[in-house]
């Protein structure tokens, strides 16, 4: 090799000119890494006096695979590290962070044992190596070159020697459509050869010594070669050549050892399975990541919804006070007649009975959700416990001059459901009938088997509930606005407790219903199904 300088030119395109170019291949930094790192890995591992170009990504996760082979101690080397007088800061850093999940540690500065044989050599700003990496190593045993290229999309077509026409349908014919389709596609993949032919390296290394360094001053040049703040002093290119030329040996190289080319290919298979186990992590990860974010947004809804209903029974408890601590206030009136005290009286009583089935409602409510899941559902017949019940609330249809009826088979298979749970479901459907049924209607109640459920139906012939209303009937502290108006006191949780009450034993509730012709609860409760027992075999 001589020692004639060539123009300044891609050390990618170069190796396209000659003879013994090997294919292209389109590449992720990843990819590059690891071919990298295999390479090192090699004249580590083995030890092997070398002399290495190398042009990296900015960034210490590539600068410590070079650190790693300088820092060996006992065999001559040289690493002559180029690098561009203003990184391309966007595309670099994109570089580095599709490679920074590499385990290699990363150094925050060359360390100074290794300064006799790392030497830095700037480009100028308008040197072709600009937009190019590449690793060349140069050993007795083997030579060989890695040169990637970051190329522009106008520029695929001559980056890979192909004659396709710069357009998109040429592009996919070289399978390079991911090149312009996505700009971070286009700013994240390389264009790569890889060489072991020492003759093809000569060629390149020919090339490298064209490269133009910066046109400084002598006093910006003395600064350039001295260190400041720990850093490595830059050398000049016409300096670096003369002295890689005297590591160079004389005689012909030998073609690459067999073992060694074999190792070089575990190395990499190793770096490749490497890459592909941190992608499984990350993948798995990845589908970790949905079932988190709902698991999240369902505990987030929780908390919300129980603020929602701690502040809403703030509310619904404080109205009853205020209305009667303003009538105690009006009973203190001197000149307040007899019949308005009564009123006044009348109106304390029923809001203490309100707030009292407030109270009661809210206790039922979080007792059931402390005992529902521990509960063992028995079976129970529906005939031992409804008809008690309806008679209960007789006395009450008649005073309101109301027709109750019930109609329950004694013969129905048994369910599978607490009887205190079945008892308050038949209190809260049947009170409810018969409250919002004026004087003359009717009320009925009836059981009849259907599949494997009980259907009890609770109709009534009272006001009713628009259609828009019948969803929002089993919220807390809902309460339907006919119903509400009738001043019927409730706490608005009867039809909550139910529903919980019915889906905790397996079963479904569902209503229908118009306004001024009543409604109609239809409650399907599972039938209890005895387990076989298991068998055992005459032993």
């Amino acid at each position: 090799m001589t020692s004639t300088s060539a123009s300044d030119v891609s050390l990618y395109e170069l190796a396209l000119t000659t003879d013994l170019a090997p294919p292209v291949l389109q590449v992720s930094p990843a990819t590059l890494k690891s071919m990298l790192s295999a390479f090192i890995d090699l004249i580590v591992e083995r030890a092997l006096p070398a002399i290495v170009w190398a042009k990296l990504p900015k960034g210490d996760t590539w600068q410590a695979e070079l650190e790693r082979y300088s820092t060996l101690e006992g065999i001559p080397r040289g690493l002559y590290v180029f690098k561009n007088h203003r990184e391309e800061g966007i595309d670099d850093a994109g570089m580095v962070g599709a490679a920074i999940a590499d385990s290699t540690p990363a150094p925050s500065q060359p360390t100074a044992n290794i300064t006799n044989v790392w030497h830095e050599i700037q480009l100028s700003p308008d040197s072709q190596l600009r937009r190019e990496y590449f690793l060349i190593v140069w050993t007795a045993d083997f030579q060989g070159a890695i040169l990637a290229h970051r190329p522009r999309s106008a520029h695929l077509s001559k980056a890979t020697g192909s004659s396709v026409p710069d357009t998109k349908a040429g592009l996919t014919e070289l399978g390079l459509t991911g090149a312009i389709d996505d700009p971070h596609e286009r700013r994240q993949h390389l264009l790569l050869l890889a060489s072991f032919d020492a003759t093809l390296i000569q060629h390149v290394l020919k090339g490298l010594e064209g490269a133009q360094t910066i046109a400084a001053s002598g006093s910006e040049m003395v600064a350039a070669n001295e260190p400041s703040n720990g850093a490595l002093p830059v050398m000049a290119l016409t300096d670096a050549v003369m002295q890689w030329h005297s590591l160079m040996p004389t005689e012909a190289m030998a073609a690459i050892d067999p073992t060694t080319l074999g190792h070089l290919f575990v190395k990499q298979l190793q770096r490749q399975e490497e890459i592909w186990q941190r992608h499984a992590v990350y993948r798995r990860q990845a589908e970790l990541v949905e079932p988190l974010q709902l698991h999240n947004e369902e505990l987030t809804s929780a908390l919300r919804s129980k603020e929602d209903f701690i502040n809403t029974v703030g509310q619904e408890l404080r109205t009853p006070l205020t209305t009667i601590k303003t009538a105690l206030t009006l009973l203190n009136s001197p000149s307040l007649k007899l019949p308005q005290r009564q009123r006044y009286m009348d109106l304390i009583a029923k809001e203490c009975d309100r707030q009292s089935n407030l109270i009661t409602s809210l206790l039922d409510l979080v007792q059931f959700d402390q005992i529902a899941d521990q509960t063992v559902l028995q079976p129970l017949r529906v005939y031992d416990v409804v008809p008690g019940v309806v008679s209960t609330y007789q006395p009450l249809a008649e005073e309101k001059g109301i027709v109750l009826t019930c109609t329950v088979p004694d013969d129905l298979p048994a369910i599978a459901c607490m009887s205190s749970w079945l008892k308050q479901i038949v209190i809260n459907l049947l009170h409810n009938g018969i409250k919002f049924t004026p004087s003359g209607g009717q009320v009925w109640v009836r059981a009849r088997q259907k599949g494997n459920y009980v259907n009890l139906e609770f109709s009534d012939t009272g006001v009713g509930m628009a259609p828009h209303e019948i969803p929002k009937i089993f919220d807390r502290f809902y309460r339907v606005r006919q119903s509400a108006a009738l001043e019927t006191g409730g706490a608005g949780l009867g039809l909550t407790i139910v529903q919980q009450l019915i889906i905790h034993a397996g079963g479904s509730i569902s209503v229908k219903s118009k306004p001024g012709e009543g409604s109609t609860f239809s409650v399907l409760l599972p039938i209890h199904r005895v387990l076989p027992l298991p068998t055992h075999s005459a032993g």
